[in-house]
């Protein structure tokens, strides 16, 4: 482990003994990511999320455990400590035991089962359903007669079922093991016509000893080892299972191989055999889905989902099916049901694909509505009445009129320009010169644009760059309809620039020109090396001051340098 990881971690062990568990949270995050196949720091995330009844993610965390170090028996306890709170207590039981394998003497894991088991206990009914407690593995394996049945895969699965929820007894009583099984259970010797407990004959007479032979006894022959019972033969529903894979892999090829049609008749029969295995819905659905099939896609992933669970399917698969269905309605241009599953998807499982799409679609659905509402017409309206709110000065009903104008159109520069006028009345400057710069960039030749922007320079006292775009407005004005306008700014800022340093009472010269040179328009003026070499030109030719000067950019920077003392003209 890294120093910063491990500086992470024990920052995170300190926050968890104070049980400030998000704190911990965090840096056992944070460690993680310098340090991803760490078995410890998901140990301990487990335990904090674990603290705060968080146990979707205590498993997690307790599962990843498990999986980076599987020979590490506190790993279990995490991730049976999450099962059961959970209260999935049967499988909480099954993760005691297996590591308890690893560490038969763990305290702690000896402790998880006891508890694990009286809650199974104590959850189970006080009927029949008894018998089928967290022990009854343990007895069938103590009773010679009952122990060959836990061999048969189907009947164990049963017992389980029965284990989680005794009401099921009911339904499996009609499989005659499970009765056998119950009478076992219950002391009760189910041995039918062979029982001898019962019923039986009359004592016979006691037969008279043979006559004795002369014959010497033969020699006793030596007892023939007895013949292995045989193995037993695999159920017919393991048998299905098995056949169903098979066929479910041709279907994969025939998937992969684009043979979609002959894909559907592999899943179909893999499904006939094996009505549990969501997988094979779920490739079905894939299939339906590259063939443009996407409600035969949507409606196999719900049933794959109905199966799952029912039969308690891995979250992932069920995550999977769910993500499906959402790119589904994705293609369908459903937007809203795609982000709807897509969300149910990250909900079971979160992965990095599907938290893709889901923005993705959220984009993609905020650009549609965007568009829905877009009508030109209506902005034209929204801008009339934020006109007549504005000759009201009404300036902040203005705003929302030029706004609703802008959503109903954003393309139209106008409305943009007009509620930057608004913005300014309302001292908003950068909410205005925001929008000027859009006005601008939606259309160049759009002068008043322009002339708002150099307004807000103006007041910003940004003197330079509002002669800047001054001339851009000249530029832009073809047709000289605002050249008044514009020469009116242009000589506002020669005004305000003519002002020059005032000198403060007491102040020398030197001092005026030392602060003179503290002006950010005189710094960026004397660091213009544009403006450095017209400097040199004019201190070696005075005369070429006069050509300069045409220039009103060039114009303006020196009249600001001559007023703040910088330079003189003879």
């Amino acid at each position: 482990m890294s120093a910063e990881a491990e500086e992470f971690k024990a920052q995170g062990n300190k926050a968890f003994l104070a049980k400030d568990y998000p704190t911990a949270i965090d840096l056992f995050s944070k460690a993680i990511e310098l340090d991803p196949t760490n078995h410890v720091l998901y140990s301990n995330r487990s335990a904090c999320y674990a603290s705060q009844k968080n146990y979707e993610k205590a498993l997690e965390d307790g599962e990843k455990t498990v999986e980076l170090k599987a020979d590490w028996a506190k790993g279990y306890g995490r991730k049976a400590a999450a099962l059961f709170g959970l209260g999935r207590y049967p499988d909480a039981n099954d993760v005691y035991e297996a590591g308890l394998k690893l560490e038969p003497a763990n305290a702690q894991l000896l402790k998880g089962l006891q508890e694990t088991q009286q809650a199974m206990e104590k959850e189970a009914s006080m009927g029949i359903g008894q018998f089928f407690g967290p022990d009854v593995f343990t007895k069938m394996a103590a009773n010679p007669k009952l122990a060959p049945m836990l061999a048969q895969a189907d009947l164990v699965e049963k017992v389980r079922a029965i284990q989680s929820n005794p009401k099921a007894l009911n339904q499996h009583m009609q499989d005659p093991r499970i009765m056998t099984l119950l009478m076992g259970l219950m002391g009760v010797d189910a041995r039918g016509a062979d029982d001898t407990s019962m019923d039986q004959d009359p004592v016979s007479p006691t037969p008279s000893p043979p006559p004795a032979s002369t014959t010497p006894p033969k020699k006793e022959e030596e007892p023939k080892p007895e013949p292995e019972e045989p193995k037993e033969m695999p159920s017919e529903e393991e048998l299905n299972k098995k056949e169903a894979a098979k066929i479910k892999d041709l279907g994969n090829a025939s998937y992969k191989a684009r043979k979609f049609d002959e894909a559907l008749e592999h899943y179909g029969k893999a499904w006939e055999l094996d009505p549990t295995n969501i997988s094979i819905l779920t490739n079905k659905a894939a299939v339906y889905f590259e063939m443009g099939n996407f409600d035969e896609c949507i409606k196999t992933c719900e049933e794959a989902i109905d199966v799952g669970r029912e039969h308690r399917a891995d979250y992932k698969l069920i995550a999977k099916a769910l993500g499906r269905i959402g790119t589904a309605y994705y293609k369908q241009n459903n937007l809203t049901e795609a982000i709807r599953y897509y969300g149910k998807s990250l909900a079971e499982h979160r992965t990095p694909d599907i938290l893709n799409k889901l923005k993705e679609a959220e984009k993609a659905k905020a650009k549609a509505d965007k568009d829905a509402y877009r009508d030109p017409t209506l902005s034209a309206e929204a801008r009339e009445r934020g006109n007549a709110l504005f000759k009201a000065s009404d300036f902040a009903g203005a705003v929302k009129e030029y706004t609703e104008a802008i959503k109903r159109d954003d393309t139209d520069p106008r409305a943009y320009s007009n509620r930057a006028a608004c913005y300014t009345k309302l001292m908003a400057i950068n909410e205005a010169q925001k929008d000027c710069e859009t006005c601008i960039s939606l259309d160049p030749k759009f002068v008043k644009g322009y002339i708002r922007k150099a307004a807000i320079q103006f007041l910003k006292k940004e003197y330079t760059e509002c002669l800047e775009t001054c001339q851009a407005a000249k530029e832009a004005d073809v047709e000289k309809k605002n050249t008044a306008e514009i020469d009116q700014q242009i000589n506002k800022v020669y005004a305000e620039m003519s002002r020059g340093p005032q000198r403060r009472e007491g102040e020398t010269e030197a001092e005026t020109l030392a602060r003179a040179q503290q002006d950010p328009e005189v710094q960026k003026i004397m660091a213009d090396p544009a403006m450095r070499s017209i400097l040199q030109m004019m201190q070696e030719d005075p005369k070429a001051a006069q050509e300069h000067m045409k220039n009103p950019m060039v114009a303006a920077n020196i009249r600001k340098l001559v007023n703040a003392g910088i330079i003189r003209l003879g």
